[in-house]
């Protein structure tokens, strides 16, 4: 028996990086999980590697600013699987990078789609399902770049920003239909999106010190461990553990026992 078992989950970007491996560990604690991005290649591996783990896992291509698309997984999923409890806002995009003066309007618009759109269709979607349960639990996977101004990165400081700010108001607004929203910093790992940033032109004239963090951290023998501490944190935010904690960012570094006992949310 997991500490998951009943609970249904989609995991947008679940096709590689911190999506697939919150996924995974989803699955292996007893939850099944519906993973959706744009690459049915990658949504089959995850499948695949949760499947061998003798998980239940599956996967819908989609994009997830599209109102079709992400109304066509939701349904799928409790189609599939006869509810939904937990929804991870996971899909993301480094770029575009430069001075809001130099950046290409368009591109930093298609990125707030991804990070602010997509989250916001994803949660109109899914709440009913889960008020219809009574509970539910929403995590956005921001980032730490949404608590700060970083020059020539505020296409994607900009839409974490947004995410942390949706977990308060979702927080707000549903939790006394039992609905609980956290948004969380994953933690600092080489991923498929970190080389997209490494390979990127704009990126290497206006962030040097960034392009040095990353070659740094893709040289790092353990550059990969906050994956599974971000997965083992999304498995304690489904478990219902933290509830407590609703609407708050919590980074992989927080002491969240600590903050349960300050709340009263450890009695």
């Amino acid at each position: 028996m997991g500490i998951l078992d009943g609970q249904v989950a989609i995991v947008t970007g679940g096709g590689r990086g911190f999506g697939r491996t919150i996924a995974l560990h989803l699955a292996a604690h007893g939850a099944c999980v519906t993973v959706c991005s744009r690459s049915r290649e990658e949504l089959d591996e995850t499948v695949r590697l949760i499947e061998a783990a003798d998980g239940e896992g599956y996967a819908i291509t989609g994009d997830v600013t599209s109102r079709n698309d992400t109304a066509h997984v939701v349904a799928e999923t409790v189609q599939r699987f006869g509810k939904l409890t937990l929804l991870v806002n996971n899909a993301g995009v480094p770029d575009p990078f430069g001075p809001l003066g130099v950046v290409d309007p368009d591109k930093w618009w298609d990125a707030q789609a991804v990070h602010i759109r997509g989250p916001l269709l994803f949660i109109r979607e899914t709440l009913p399902a889960m008020k219809a349960n009574g509970e539910g639990r929403i995590i956005f996977v921001s980032a730490f770049g949404g608590t700060v101004v970083a020059p020539y990165m505020s296409a994607y400081c900009v839409g974490k920003a947004v995410q942390i700010r949706l977990a308060e108001y979702v927080d707000a607004e549903y939790r006394e239909q039992g609905i609980r929203a956290f948004a969380i910093d994953p933690g600092f790992v080489f991923t498929e999106l970190a080389q997209r940033t490494l390979d990127s032109p704009e990126a290497q004239r206006w962030l040097p010190d960034m392009m040095q963090r990353l070659q740094q951290k893709k040289q790092e023998a353990d550059g990969g461990k906050d994956l599974d501490r971000c997965g083992q944190r999304c498995v304690d935010l489904a478990s219902g553990r933290l509830d407590a904690l609703s609407g708050k960012y919590l980074t992989l570094d927080d002491d969240v026992d600590e903050m349960l006992r300050k709340t009263g949310g450890d009695s």
